[in-house]
Parts: C-alpha cells; sequence; structure tokens
C-alpha cells in the first residue's frame, strides 16, 4: 500500500508494526519559551519574525510588522541595540549566536526602502476623545518626552486608538537616540524616517515646550499621562581645577554635535569614566581632530561597564586607555593622574603614586541624571536615589501618572526604554478603560540540553561590514553596514526554533507508530495533529529510534535548515514576554 510522505513502516497497529506498549500512548505537544525572546527588553517574538524572513522576500513585510507588533524602531535598533538575544541564542553554544541583529536591521532598512506603514484606528487621528469606555472608545494621553521610551509608548496608545500628544523641550525628536548617540553610529536619516512614520500614525508633537507641572497637564484634559524625560544632565565630580582648566561634560559635547555647534576639544582630550558614553565621547574627539584622546579609568577593562564592541571599536580608532588611574587635580595643558588599585572587594583604592597627563581638555563621562522636576508636589509620587518610584504596570504612587526609561530603575539602554514605552501604554489601556487582564504566564525556557541538535551542520554567523579604522576618524559616516540579502536568508535560517514547532516535519518522518497526521499547510507550515485516543505523555523518542531513523534517511538535514525541538510538535505558540 502507498505510505505517507518519509514514512517507511506500513500503516498498520502498533502490535502489526512491533513498537511495544507505545500503542497506548502519544507524544505531547510541548511549548517553551525561546531564550531569545525572553532576553528582549523590548519583548519582541523574535522566533516568528525570524520563521517569517526566512521564506525570503515574499514574508519579509510580515516578519517587519511582527517586530512592530512590540518596537517601532526596528532600523534604529538594528544599529544601536547591544543584542541581548545573541548573547542568550542557544545556537552560540553550537557554532556562533544567531545574527538577530543583523536581520532586524535589514527587515526596518526594507520596510523604510518600501515606504511600509502601520495602520491605526480612525478614531485615534480625531484627538478627541470618543467615548468612556469599551475597545472603540479612544481617550486623550499626554507623554513628556519625545526619547524611545515616549515615542513608543505613544506608537502603541495609537495602536490602541488614543489620542495623543507629545511635549518635549527640545528642538527635534529622539531624546538621546539623537542627542546621546553619535551619527556614525545612527545615521540621522534613519531615525527621522522612523520618528516620522510614528507621528504619521496621528500623534500630535510639540517641541521646545517645556512641561513644569504634570498635575496641570492632566486637568487641562488629559485623561492619563506618561512621563519619560531622558537622562540628559551630566553629573559632575569634585576636581580640584584651576582657573584655565578646561573641563565639560560628555553629554553636552555629544549634544552639541546636533546643534551644529561642535565643541573645540584641543589636540589632547582626557576623557574621564568607563561607560558607553565615555567611548563615544572620545571617539567623537578623535573624529573632531585630537590626535589624542584617553580614557581614564579607575578599575580595570574586566570591570568596565562599557558595552565590549564599544572599547574594541574605539581602540581600533586609536583611543588609549588609562587602566587604574583617577583624576587628581586638572590644570591648563596637563592633568595630575593618581595610579589606583583594585582591594578583595574589587573596589579601587588611591595608591598615593601621581603622574602628569597632557590633555587640552577634560571631558567628564561619570554617569547622567534625569530631570524629574516635572513629577515635584505631586501627591503620591515618591523618589528613590534619583529616579521615580513606579509600580509593576509603571504606574507612579498617583493614579494616572505613568513614568518610564531613564526616569525610572532599570538598566539605561534604548531598547529597555521602548520595552518600557509599549509597558506603559498597554498599562494605560487598562487603566482608561478600566478592562484588561493580568500578564499570561510565560513558559519554561527552551534550554541547550533539551534540544536535538545532531543533524545540524556547523554554520558560523556572517560578520557585517565596517569600514576601515583609518578612514573612521576623518569622518561621521556610518562604521558598521549591513547585510545583503543572501546573508541576511542565511542568518534567518540558522535560527534553531528553540521551544517551538517550526514544521520541520521531522516527528512526522521518524515516529515509529505512525501516530502523527499531517494536514493541509495552515497559519505554521506543515501544520500536524495527533491521533486520537491515546494517553497523552510528555515522552521523547529512544536514542535509538533517532539511530534507526537516520539509518533509514529520516530526520536528515533538508536543503533548508531543520529546525531542533525538545519535544514540540503544534503549531508554535507567540512565546514572547510581556
Amino acid at each position: 500500500m502507498d505510505k505517507p510522505f518519509a514514512i517507511t513502516l506500513d500503516v498498520g497497529s502498533s502490535r502489526a508494526n512491533h513498537t511495544g506498549a507505545w500503542r497506548t500512548e502519544r507524544p505531547l505537544y510541548v511549548h517553551n519559551l525561546p531564550p531569545c525572546n525572553s532576553a528582549c527588553p523590548a519583548g519582541e517574538n523574535i522566533q516568528q519574525w525570524l520563521y517569517d524572513a526566512e521564506e525570503g522576500p515574499a514574508k519579509y513585510e510580515a516578519a517587519w510588522r511582527q517586530i512592530m507588533q512590540d518596537n517601532p524602531f526596528p532600523a534604529v535598533m538594528g544599529r544601536i541595540c547591544y543584542r541581548p538575544c545573541e548573547t542568550a541564542c542557544n545556537r552560540a553554544q553550537l557554532d556562533s549566536a544567531v545574527g538577530i541583529n543583523s536581520v532586524e536591521r535589514f527587515l526596518g532598512d526594507e520596510a523604510l526602502r518600501k515606504g511600509w506603514q502601520v495602520p491605526v484606528a480612525p478614531f485615534a487621528k480625531t484627538r478627541q476623545p470618543t467615548g468612556e469606555g469599551g475597545r472603540g472608545g479612544g481617550r486623550g494621553v499626554l507623554v513628556v518626552g519625545a526619547g524611545p521610551s515616549g515615542l513608543s509608548a505613544a506608537y502603541h496608545l495609537a495602536r490602541l486608538g488614543h489620542w495623543v500628544t507629545i511635549k518635549d523641550a527640545g528642538a527635534a525628536p529622539g531624546g538621546m537616540m539623537r542627542y546621546g548617540i553619535p551619527k556614525y553610529r545612527l545615521p540621522r536619516d534613519i531615525l527621522d524616517a522612523e520618528i516620522t512614520r510614528i507621528l504619521d500614525m496621528g500623534i500630535t508633537l510639540e517641541l521646545n515646550t517645556t512641561v513644569t507641572g504634570i498635575k496641570a497637564e492632566l486637568e487641562a484634559g488629559y485623561d492619563a499621562a506618561f512621563v519619560a524625560v531622558g537622562a540628559h544632565i551630566g553629573r559632575r565630580a569634585y576636581i580640584p581645577a584651576g582657573d584655565s582648566a578646561r573641563i565639560i561634560d560628555a553629554v553636552s559635547v555629544l549634544h552639541s554635535m546636533e546643534d551644529g555647534a561642535p565643541p573645540m576639544l584641543g589636540r589632547r582630550v582626557a576623557v574621564y569614566g568607563g561607560g558607553n558614553t565615555a567611548m563615544d565621547a572620545a571617539r567623537t574627539a578623535r573624529r573632531l581632530g585630537a590626535s589624542e584622546a584617553v580614557v581614564v579609568y579607575r578599575r580595570t577593562r574586566e570591570k568596565m561597564p562599557a558595552h565590549d564592541i564599544e572599547v574594541t571599536e574605539a581602540l581600533e580608532e586609536g583611543v588609549t586607555m588609562r587602566w587604574l588611574s583617577t583624576v587628581a587635580q586638572a590644570g591648563e595643558g596637563k592633568l595630575v593622574i593618581e595610579k589606583m588599585k583594585l582591594d578583595e572587594t574589587g573596589f579601587p583604592q588611591p595608591t598615593g603614586e601621581f603622574e602628569e597627563l597632557e590633555a587640552d581638555c577634560l571631558v567628564l563621562a561619570l554617569g547622567q541624571n534625569a530631570d524629574l522636576s516635572v513629577l515635584d508636589g505631586v501627591p503620591g509620587v515618591t523618589f528613590s536615589d534619583g529616579v521615580v518610584e513606579v509600580g509593576p504596570d509603571l504606574m507612579t504612587g498617583h493614579p494616572g501618572i505613568f513614568a518610564g526609561g531613564d526616569m525610572v530603575p532599570s538598566e539605561r539602554t534604548v531598547t529597555v526604554a521602548i520595552g518600557h514605552g509599549k509597558k506603559a501604554a498597554c498599562s494605560i489601556d487598562t487603566f482608561l478603560r478600566g478592562v484588561g487582564s493580568g500578564a499570561a504566564d510565560k513558559h519554561a525556557p527552551a534550554s541547550f540540553g533539551a534540544l536535538n541538535t545532531w543533524y545540524y551542520a556547523d554554520a558560523p554567523a556572517t560578520v557585517r561590514p565596517r569600514l576601515e579604522a583609518a578612514r573612521r576618524i576623518g569622518t561621521f559616516d556610518e562604521v558598521t553596514g549591513g547585510l545583503d540579502e543572501s546573508t541576511v536568508l542565511f542568518e534567518a535560517r540558522r535560527c534553531m526554533s528553540c521551544g517551538n514547532c517550526f514544521g520541520c516535519d521531522n516527528c512526522y518522518g521518524v515516529c515509529p507508530d505512525n501516530a502523527i497526521v499531517k494536514l493541509a499547510d495552515g497559519p505554521v507550515r506543515g501544520r500536524l495533529r495527533l491521533l486520537q485516543g491515546l494517553r497523552p505523555v510528555r515522552r521523547r523518542m529512544p536514542r535509538r529510534r533517532h539511530r534507526d531513523a537516520a539509518r533509514a534517511g529520516l530526520g536528515q538535514r533538508p536543503a533548508q535548515p531543520c529546525h531542533a525541538h525538545a519535544a514540540p510538535l503544534l503549531p508554535r505558540s507567540p512565546g514572547a514576554p510581556g
């Protein structure tokens, strides 16, 4: 009799096929949370959009729209995100992590090239409340701050049907994406294009507008407010300095690059600090003509908070590092540096050893603070260690006022800020409508040890092209390029679909009991169902069965990559963190 595709056993009973007690058991679909999804601060369903992207041009828009469910800045984040998803990627334990960020950038750029837009409910564009509740009634929400968190919140609120006004004290939107990230990392045409797409959803933007009292704004007609003022105030430190010493903070240096009046830093520039802002300031100094840019940091490289890629690229561009050093005094044309040593707890201690360092300018990159004055005097709002205290839903102690981004306790990255914006929008929607459900329980993570990776050949990640170091110093052109379509497809197809069904059909091919019936293609390629009437049980195929299947030519790596699972068979669940 004819056999189903890839089945070597006759379609009969378990007894006829000599598969023993398995006739009363069946596999159970298992869904696990992909580690990339779990690690993404913006809550992206990475596994799903990689699945769409690997289908090629016909599904690029579907992949982009999946990203846009959570993150309105794929082209931006494809350039500046520090990729915690790739750090968590299980494939890194096989050869190297999937280039998730590279694929995201490609999709974001493709959307800008083709002019893809996000549909929005018509009543979100009226800029007037249309009802007091229900899914069709939008309400008025004020967003203070046009940075990544504020723009993200406005985007998601508009999609939920609310009319949104953003007020920002700056001359242009973008917040720290514009005023804190240099152009060689984030070209401004990319940033402007993605911001414009958000504003085209009917969102009102008022620039050069400082909000001094949020409570008065609410009384003026808004139903809720989200405050997301970025950390634009550079921290200072007491450093004895002469009258002629030139000291400036890194935030001012980077901000002035957008004002069209770059600072005159001199030929020899010292940057005091060890974070990403310190690296950006030193690299900017090199591009402004400094022949020497020295980063002074009181700990070792291993203790440095700057991301490793930032440090590596700074060193490539001729920035030098003075580890275990602190600035003791600043004078005209020179600094006095004291050597440090780490104690048993890893904290730097002075040694009493001093030396001079020639420097025309000292740039302080010691961290930033957010201006919290907009919330001063609001009943119920409390502060701690320079940030606003908020609940799990990002609402402050005053009903209807929410806060996020750099203003609340969290890691200060653009990705985290975007995630705050989405979370705040959902919380505001729930608050305004008086309905909503709690966060869904997350599945257990899909660990590498639970995956079947025996049929995967090594396929290391594709490296993105970069400008040569010698060319970078004299220009603010973008340093890191993107991948072309062929390499993007290769990267997307390296995904192993950890934790959820990817329609690889391996279970169908190797099941010794023929207990799986293949249905017509649906939303997920190759949807399967199990025969009914069998007792559900979690069961992994014995190792012997895998070997027998391999000898029979089953479970082999197809032309397009198979996707290994621990046990999942049903169509994938979203699995994205909230």
